[in-house]
């Protein structure tokens, strides 16, 4: 039996795939590399394709003996999400169908999701629980929450087995320096205060430093992506005893700010980051901090890199290999 991982070459389905492959299951990555890397492909078989062709991933379903499939494949650009709507729904929802229609052809019925703590939109308290109300704020976010509402109905109707993570901000690179992340426009924080250390940016840009935090600027959730990557392996390894389907949140249940992360990324580096100081941007939280204690508890994931020096010592090292 085969493990399916529809986008497999992006930044977190490839760490799963290195994991799962550890692990000793064979893997069958899917992917369009729209936005992935062939070259973070290392593990398993790779089929070029697209979720929005169902005959793409009827193809995967006839070739291999496909027993459950880690689904990655989504557009993932908040603001994008804002200004081209029918872009997400289509990709992120529609597609999700087309891969659940064949998934239910061939009898698969467990699925792992990659969602979103965008799912929640403004925190009304800290840190975010599973229980609490989720009201995105952005087209992403919804596109996320109704996939999540999908596979609620698919359970009732057709036993679907699902496990839904819900992120924080996921950060890091493998820590041995074989996949990192690569992204085209590249948006995460950490990359981008890593590039204005290495000189290929010429500062960093800080939008607000008047929120009410400890030094003004936003505070985040880093969870380093290995970390990240043992939950999917755990949530897998919870279906396949039995668990219930359910929904965990992913975090380190830590708060670091932008400016934490910059002095971070000069200890880690020993490099100065020039840092530009801008306004507050639409829809930024001052603060995102979930709690992974049910995670913890169901999945028994215990996460081994939540120092945030350690994230950047780790994703520098990537960065500098020059790798994609």
């Amino acid at each position: 039996m085969a493990i399916l991982i529809c986008g497999g070459a992006g930044y977190i389905g490839s760490h799963v795939n290195k994991q799962l492959h550890k692990e000793g299951y064979e893997t069958v990555v899917l992917d369009n590399l729209v936005y992935g890397h062939r070259e973070a492909v290392k593990w398993g078989c790779f089929e070029q394709g697209d979720l929005q062709n169902p005959e793409d991933i009827e193809n995967v379903f006839r070739k291999y003996p496909i027993e459950a499939v880690f689904h990655f494949a989504a557009y993932a650009y908040v603001g994008e999400s804002v200004t081209e709507p029918e872009k997400y729904y289509y990709n992120n929802v529609v597609n999700t169908l087309n891969l659940l229609k064949v998934m239910c052809k061939y009898g698969c019925k467990r699925i792992i999701f990659s969602s979103t703590c965008a799912t929640y939109g403004e925190p009304q308290q800290l840190p975010l629980t599973e229980d609490m109300v989720q009201n995105p704020v952005n087209p992403y976010g919804m596109t996320k929450l109704m996939v999540e509402k999908i596979f609620r109905d698919y359970h009732n109707a057709y036993g679907l087995q699902f496990v839904v993570l819900r992120y924080f901000n996921a950060a890091g690179a493998d820590p041995d320096g074989e996949i990192g992340e690569s992204h085209q426009p590249e948006t995460h924080i950490i990359p981008l205060v890593l590039d204005a250390a290495g000189g290929c940016r010429e500062d960093i840009k800080v939008f607000g430093v008047d929120y009410e935090t400890q030094d003004g600027s936003c505070v985040r959730d880093y969870i380093h992506v290995y970390d990240l990557a043992t939950a999917h392996l755990l949530a897998l390894h919870h279906l396949e005893q039995g668990g219930a389907s359910d929904f965990f949140n992913l975090g380190n249940a830590q708060g670091v700010s932008v400016l934490e992360v910059i002095d971070a990324v000069k200890r880690v580096t020993g490099k100065e980051v020039k840092v530009t100081l801008a306004g507050r941007r639409a829809g930024d939280p001052a603060k995102l901090v979930g709690s992974s204690d049910k995670a913890r508890r169901v999945l028994g994931w215990k996460p081994l890199y939540g120092d945030i020096d350690t994230i950047v010592e780790h994703a520098w090292r990537w960065h500098e290999s020059g790798e994609y």
